[in-house]
C-alpha cells in the first residue's frame, strides 16, 4: 500500500501521536498477499487504539455491512452516507489489528479444531497471519480456486460439472427476474421513476424486462398445464416471436438510465455482469404461444450457449452459482478472509472464515452467521467439485467489542462468537 494510504488511515482512526508515545500502526499489513515480517506492537498501542474502536462500534451499532451495502438493521433500509461508510471501514480496519493480538490469539487457541490423535501439534494457529486478516469479495469461481490452490485441471473440471446445472432455463431466467425485481423494489423504495424523463423510462425498461421474462417462462409447477400445450401449426409467426438481443437492449438502455445513480450502483453493475450472458445468447430466438415441447428446447439452446461459452472466470457463472445455491444473486464479502489449516493429517483440513460485527444484536448476530455460511458453504461445494484430497471442515469467527465468548451452530457449523477487550 503506498505511503499516502497508510496515513489516511492514521488520520481516519484518528490515532494522535505524541513525542513520548506514538501509535504505530503498520497498515500495509493487513493487504498483502506476501509475507513481510509483522511489527509487534506494544500493549500501549492496543490502550490508545481500543477507546477510538469502542466509541466506533457504539456509533455502528445498527449498522451492518451486507454485500457491499451499508444497512441498518431495524427497518433493513440501505443507507448511503459516505461519512458512515468511512467509519465502517476504519473500525473494521482496526479490528484486524486486534484480532492479530496475543491476547485474542490466545482466545482463538482454545477454540482451535483439534484433529485425528489430538495432539498439540495439530492445533490450529487460525488468523495468525497478516494475511490471513484480509477481506475478501469472492464474485468469481477464480477467486475461489485461487484460495483453494486447485490446480487448472481441477478447474476445467470444476466448469464442465457446474455450468450444465446452473445454465438451466430456470436458474438463468430466475437469476435475470431475480436482479430485475431487487432493482425495481430499490427504484420504489427510493421513489424513483417519478422526477424526470429519464427516470421514468427506467421504470418503464425494468417492467418489458419482466415482462419479457414472464412471458417465456417455461412452466415447472407440476400442477401446471403448460405441458399440455398442442404444438401450433408449423406457419411461422414473426410478429409473435423476438430475440434475447431484445433483452440485451433494454440493459443497455437501462444502464445508461441509471449510470451514476449512487443509491443503484449495485444493481447496474449486476446488470452489467448479466450482459454478457445476454451477449452470448442474442441470436436465439423466442417465439411466442409455441408448444410446450417446442418452448423446452428454445430453453436448451440457451443453457447449450451458456455452459458452452461462460468460462471459469465468467462473474455472469458465478452470479448463476449463487443463484443456483442460494437463490440470491449478491456477490459474498468476507471480513477476515482466513485460510485452510492442515492439521497434520492429509484426510482432514480445516477453512476458517470470519466476520466483524458491530453489536451483539441477535439479528446482527445471525445475520453475520448466515452471511459467513453461505461463504463458507460455497468453498465447500467448489472443494468437492473439484475433487480435491481430504475432507474439508468449517469453521466460522465472529468478533464484537466487549461480546461474551460462546459458539454457536448453524447448518452443522459451528461459529466461534469472540469478546475484543484489553
Amino acid at each position: 500500500m503506498a505511503y499516502k494510504h497508510v496515513q489516511k488511515f492514521i488520520s481516519l482512526a484518528n490515532c494522535a501521536s505524541t513525542r513520548k508515545g506514538m501509535i504505530h500502526l503498520n497498515v500495509m499489513l493487513y493487504h498483502c498477499r506476501s509475507e513481510p515480517s509483522e511489527e509487534k506492537l506494544s500493549y500501549e498501542w492496543y490502550e490508545k487504539a481500543f477507546p477510538k474502536m469502542k466509541k466506533l462500534s457504539y456509533l455502528l451499532k445498527d449498522v451492518d455491512l451486507i454485500d457491499g451495502c451499508l444497512v441498518n438493521i431495524k427497518d433493513d433500509s440501505m443507507i448511503f452516507d459516505p461519512h458512515i461508510q468511512q467509519k465502517m471501514h476504519t473500525f473494521k480496519s482496526i479490528v484486524r489489528v486486534f484480532i492479530g493480538s496475543p491476547l485474542l490469539q490466545q482466545i482463538l487457541q482454545k477454540d482451535a479444531v483439534v484433529f485425528s490423535d489430538g495432539a498439540k501439534n495439530n492445533i490450529i494457529s487460525s488468523f495468525s497471519k497478516p494475511c490471513e486478516r484480509e477481506p475478501m469479495v469472492v464474485n468469481s469461481l477464480n477467486k475461489v480456486a485461487d484460495f483453494l490452490n486447485i490446480s487448472s485441471q481441477k478447474r476445467k473440471l470444476v466448469r464442465a460439472t457446474v455450468s450444465p446445472q446452473v445454465t438451466q432455463h430456470r436458474i438463468w431466467s430466475g437469476a435475470l427476474m431475480e436482479i430485475l425485481n431487487g432493482l425495481k423494489a430499490e427504484m420504489d423504495c427510493l421513489n424513483y421513476g417519478y422526477s424526470d424523463e429519464g427516470s421514468n423510462m427506467a421504470q418503464q425498461i425494468v417492467s418489458g424486462c419482466l415482462k419479457f421474462l414472464a412471458e417465456n417462462d417455461i412452466g415447472h409447477d407440476p400442477d401446471s398445464t403448460s405441458w399440455m400445450r398442442l404444438t401450433p401449426s408449423k406457419v411461422f409467426d414473426y410478429s409473435a416471436s423476438s430475440k434475447w438481443e431484445d433483452v440485451l437492449d433494454m440493459f443497455n438502455d437501462l444502464i445508461v438510465c441509471l449510470e451514476g445513480e449512487m443509491g443503484l450502483f449495485y444493481h447496474v453493475a449486476k446488470l452489467k455482469v448479466m450482459k454478457e450472458g445476454l451477449s452470448q445468447i442474442k441470436g436465439i430466438m423466442v417465439e411466442k404461444g409455441i408448444g410446450y415441447k417446442d418452448a423446452r428446447y428454445q430453453g436448451i439452446l440457451v443453457r447449450k450457449k451458456l455452459s458452452k461459452t461462460l468460462g471459469h472466470s465468467s462473474r455472469c457463472l458465478f452470479t448463476l452459482l449463487l443463484y443456483y445455491l442460494y437463490g440470491c444473486v449478491r456477490d459474498i464479502e468476507v471480513d477476515v478472509c482466513g485460510s485452510i489449516y492442515g492439521c497434520g493429517n492429509e484426510d482432514r483440513f480445516s477453512l476458517c472464515m470470519g466476520r466483524i460485527l458491530t453489536s451483539e444484536d441477535d439479528k446482527m448476530l445471525w445475520g453475520g452467521v448466515k452471511q459467513l455460511s453461505r461463504a463458507l458453504q460455497l468453498f465447500k461445494f467448489v472443494w468437492e467439485t473439484a475433487e480435491m484430497k481430504g475432507a474439508l471442515d468449517l469453521q466460522g469467527h465472529l468478533w464484537c467489542v466487549g461480546a461474551e465468548e460462546r459458539s454457536v451452530t448453524y447448518r452443522g457449523t459451528t461459529f466461534f462468537v469472540h469478546g475484543i477487550n484489553i
